[in-house]
C-alpha cells in the first residue's frame, strides 16, 4: 500500500525515511504539537513552499530547464483567487473559478514560452523566462485598479475559512478549532495529493523520458522521442503545480501583492531549497523546504540567545547578533553545498545504496 502510494519510489535510506517521517507527523499535527500563531504560519508556509519547490524540481531536476518564471506562476495562482474573491465575493464559486482562470492562463502562458523558446539553449531560455517573468511582475505593479498595484490585494475568504468560525464549542487536544485551522489542514491536504501526483509523474514512463532528456536531450531525440514536446508538457505540468501553491498560499495569508509571490528573491530561495534538498527527487524539496523555512523563521532567535549567553566573552556576541542572520544562513548554505553537493536527499540516498552494496 505504501509503495503503490509513494509510486514505488521509497526513500531508500533509513535516517532519510526517519526524517520525512517527522516532518510528516510535525506538518500534519502542527496545530496541536506547537500551538500558537506564528509556528502555525511557519507549518503552512512549508506545506505551500513543498509543492512550490517540488515543482520548481520537476522542470529543474528532472528534465534539466533551468527557468527563472516559476514565482510568475505561483503570482497568478495568488492573483487568480484575490481578485475574484475580491471582486465577486467571499464564496467557493469565486474561489473554485479564480482557481481554474489562473490555471489556465498558467498553462497557456507556460506552453506559449515552451513552443517558442525551448528549441533555444538553456542559458538563452533562462534569460527568455526572466525578461517574462519581470515584465509580468511590473504588469502587475501598475494595474492597480485590477491588482492592487504595489499594496496587493486584501480579501474575504468563505465562511468556513474564518478565524472567526468555530464548529465546536469545546476544545479538542486543548486547541480551539477555528477557520484557521481549517484552512491549515485544507491546505496541508492539498499539498500532500498534489506532492503524491507529483511523485506519480515522475515515476511513470513519462517521467523517465524526461531524466532521459536531462541526462542527454541528442540521444532521446535520436531515439524517437520529441524532445520540445516533453519539455512544453513538463513546463506547464510545472506551471500548474506552482498556480495552485499560489492559490494555497493567498488563500492562507487572505491577501496577496508583488513582494508576496512575484518577487525574485522568492526565486533565489526555491533555487535554494531545490540545491539544499537534492535535484532531482522530490523529497529533496520536502527537506530543502522545511529547513530553509525553519531557519528563516527562527534563526534569528536562535542567534540572540546565543548571543545574550556569551555577553562579556569578545566579539562572538558581535557575530552572532540577530542582525546578521542573512550572513549566518548564506554560510549554512555554503557548508551544506560543500558537504553535500548532491544535496541532503541525494547524499542520504548515495550512503543507502553503499551500505546495500
Amino acid at each position: 500500500m505504501l509503495r503503490s502510494l509513494l509510486s514505488d519510489d521509497l526513500p531508500g535510506n533509513r535516517i532519510l525515511a526517519i526524517v520525512l517521517l517527522l516532518i510528516l507527523i510535525g506538518l500534519a499535527f502542527a496545530p496541536f504539537l506547537f500551538p500558537g500563531t506564528r509556528s502555525l504560519n511557519v507549518a503552512a508556509k512549508v506545506c505551500v513552499f513543498i509543492v512550490l519547490v517540488a515543482s520548481y524540481d520537476l522542470l529543474l531536476g528532472y528534465t534539466g530547464i533551468v527557468s527563472f518564471a516559476h514565482t510568475m506562476f505561483f503570482g497568478i495562482g495568488g492573483y487568480g483567487i484575490a481578485i475574484l474573491l475580491a471582486k465577486s465575493g467571499a464564496d467557493w464559486t469565486s474561489v473554485g473559478l479564480g482557481t481554474a482562470v489562473a490555471l489556465v492562463i498558467s498553462v497557456v502562458l507556460a506552453f506559449a514560452i515552451g513552443l517558442f523558446s525551448l528549441r533555444v539553449k538553456a542559458i538563452f531560455f533562462a534569460m527568455i523566462t526572466l525578461a517574462v517573468a519581470t515584465a509580468f511582475a511590473i504588469l502587475a505593479s501598475q494595474l492597480s485598479w485590477l491588482t492592487g498595484g504595489e499594496d496587493g490585494l486584501n480579501f474575504r475568504v468563505p465562511e468556513i475559512l474564518r478565524p472567526s468560525f468555530s464548529p465546536f464549542e469545546d476544545r479538542v487536544l486543548g486547541v480551539n478549532i477555528n477557520g484557521r485551522i481549517i484552512t491549515y489542514y485544507l491546505i496541508f491536504c492539498v499539498g500532500a495529493a498534489m506532492f503524491l501526483a507529483m511523485l506519480r509523474i515522475v515515476n511513470s514512463p513519462f517521467g523517465k523520458v524526461l531524466q532521459a532528456i536531462r541526462e542527454n536531450d541528442f540521444r532521446a531525440e535520436a531515439l524517437g522521442y520529441r524532445t520540445v514536446v516533453y519539455r512544453t508538457v513538463a513546463s506547464c505540468l510545472g506551471a500548474a503545480f506552482a498556480t495552485m501553491a499560489g492559490v494555497l498560499y493567498a488563500l492562507w495569508l487572505r491577501y496577496n501583492g508583488p513582494d508576496t509571490t512575484l518577487s525574485f528573491n522568492i526565486m533565489m530561495d526555491i533555487l535554494l531549497m531545490v540545491v539544499i534538498g537534492g535535484m532531482g527527487t522530490l523529497y529533496g524539496a520536502v527537506v530543502g523546504a522545511t529547513l530553509f523555512i525553519i531557519a528563516q523563521n527562527y534563526l534569528q532567535d536562535l542567534m540572540g540567545a546565543a548571543s545574550q549567553s556569551l555577553q562579556g566573552l569578545p566579539l562572538l556576541p558581535d557575530l552572532l547578533h540577530p542582525d546578521r542572520w542573512l550572513l549566518w544562513l548564506g554560510v549554512l548554505f555554503v557548508l551544506s553545498v560543500y558537504s553535500f553537493p548532491v544535496g541532503i536527499v541525494g547524499k542520504l540516498r548515495q550512503l543507502g545504496g553503499a551500505a546495500r552494496r
